[in-house]
């Protein structure tokens, strides 16, 4: 995936290993570390950062859920369950940080 956010591209530039050290633990934890495919993957991470208020990670995994093949639908169900779980205001941030991005 590209990077989406230039202070990833400068961290990984000014940290070479230890980004490449990230980037190994992450492809273990998710490709190799179980049975869910990558859409359920993508659900997960944009809930996750959604409900942590996490926006810059949660710009991220939009753009890896749309890579991935999620649809407005699928992404906007996701952010919806936010609001049973973390509350309308969390989700109203999550839901304005996907609706800025124009994906």
């Amino acid at each position: 995936m590209r990077d989406v956010h230039d202070m990833y591209t400068t961290f990984k530039a000014e940290f070479p290993e230890l980004s490449a050290r990230i980037s190994e633990t992450s492809h273990a934890i998710h490709v190799d570390g179980g049975p869910l495919g990558e859409k359920t993957r993508a659900v997960i991470k944009i809930a996750a950062a959604g409900a942590a208020g996490h926006h810059t990670a949660l710009e991220t995994h939009l753009v890896a859920a749309r890579e991935a093949g999620l649809t407005d639908a699928e992404i906007l169900h996701t952010l919806l369950m936010l609001v049973s779980t973390c509350g309308f205001p969390t989700f109203m941030e999550a839901y304005s940080t996907f609706k800025r991005m124009n994906l």
